[in-house]
């Protein structure tokens, strides 16, 4: 049995709307660009969502927003996809590394280092895995006047004490790449916001800086070319119906996980649900100091696996050409990265598909004794 890592879902109602889109829709902020905001915007519980080109774009059109500027520090984690800092390290933010909760992967409140430059931080809903927002946003409220933005880009629907990621800070900002819990079938971002000020600002710099008024056009900002095309809207406004559902599918194929693979070999397995966190398995990433030899057994049964991620953002040889970071900085996300394996998720995977996984991995570890 071949089972694949992720299997991204194009069905025929998705395809029938998109080129419903091409045919009767502007290319470019059409009908299906408004509704899709809205929609995503009322997932979230927000009062605004405004779409852009990427994940990355999203964080860093927000940063610029918010007055971020160069010089100012910005404290995220490393432990995440290396775009979380690439968004704001172009225009001169300084990135403040800090360290991780061993059993959750996000950023740990109580080692936070915020000081006098620290102007935002960014926790990283890492793997769909909320981050611990409360504790995250009394230490930013006690610093003084840091803002708290959501990287979400995994996290699309996940909950924290009752409330969608996207809705839990300032802002919150999502990636529709091609793996993540839902797509619109190529690249895409999302912003959402309570904010009306941050929202139409933000509506400006994606397109080019434009401020239309009465069919009038001025720039009175500099702007960006980043909107979200019409026909990778109206393929996220189908998907975004599916959502909830696909999750679903998600939390219970990491159930059936959990089930299978506790207390197998070294591995350690991701946080379960809780009354806190509703957690929406983006990636169902476990941890063992065996993680390439099960890797390439894997590999050997036709199991799709990844690395998420082979380096943290500290550790990327540019970070340490321009910060001069080095190993041993934050030796809970190091051991992390050296340990992280991630096993087959997706919306539609069969019971028989985990199964051959699990069986994989068990005779895995009974053939090394």
């Amino acid at each position: 049995m071949k089972v694949p890592f992720a299997m991204p879902i194009i069905n025929d109602g998705m395809i029938e709307t998109a080129t419903n889109a091409l045919r009767n829709e502007r290319l470019l902020l059409g009908e299906s660009v408004f509704k899709f905001e809205e929609g995503f915007a009322k997932m979230c519980g927000t009062g605004h969502a405004i779409s852009l080109n990427s994940g990355t774009t999203a964080i860093q059109l927000v940063l610029l927003a918010m007055g971020i500027k160069g010089g100012d520090k910005i404290v995220t984690q490393s432990a995440s996809f290396v775009a979380t800092s690439n968004a704001f390290v172009p225009f001169g933010g300084v990135p403040v590394f800090n360290e991780i909760l061993e059993k959750e992967y996000t950023l740990d409140p109580a080692k936070l280092r915020l000081d006098q430059k620290t102007k935002a931080i960014i926790p990283v809903h890492l793997y769909g895995h909320p981050s611990r927002m409360d504790e995250i946003n009394d230490a930013a409220r006690k610093a003084g006047n840091v803002l708290v933005i959501e990287d979400a880009c995994q996290a699309h629907g996940a909950s924290y004490k009752g409330k969608r990621a996207g809705n839990l800070a300032h802002a919150g900002c999502f990636s529709f790449y091609s793996t993540k819990n839902m797509t619109v079938g190529g690249d895409g971002g999302m912003v959402t916001t309570n904010d009306p000020k941050l929202a139409e600002l933000i509506k400006k710099l994606r397109n080019c800086g434009r401020n239309i008024k009465d069919g009038r056009e001025d720039h009175d900002v500099i702007g960006y070319t980043a909107r979200l095309n019409t026909v990778n809207a109206a393929i996220g406004l189908e998907q975004l119906k599916l959502l909830d559902g696909w999750n679903e599918k998600r939390r219970a194929a990491a159930k059936k996980y959990h089930s299978q693979l506790s207390g197998v070999g070294d591995l350690r397995l991701p946080p379960q649900p809780s009354r806190d966190f509703s957690p929406v398995y983006h990636i169902y990433a476990v941890m063992t100091s065996r993680r390439d030899e099960l890797k390439k057994f894997l590999d050997s049964k036709g199991v799709g696996t990844g690395v998420h991620y082979w380096k943290p953002i500290h550790l990327q040889p540019i970070y340490k050409q321009m910060y001069g970071f080095k190993e041993g900085m934050l030796p809970i996300t190091e051991k992390a990265f050296v340990e992280e394996l991630s096993l087959p998720m997706f919306a539609d995977i069969t019971d028989d598909q985990i199964k051959h996984v699990c069986d994989s991995i068990k005779e895995f570890y009974d053939s090394q004794g």
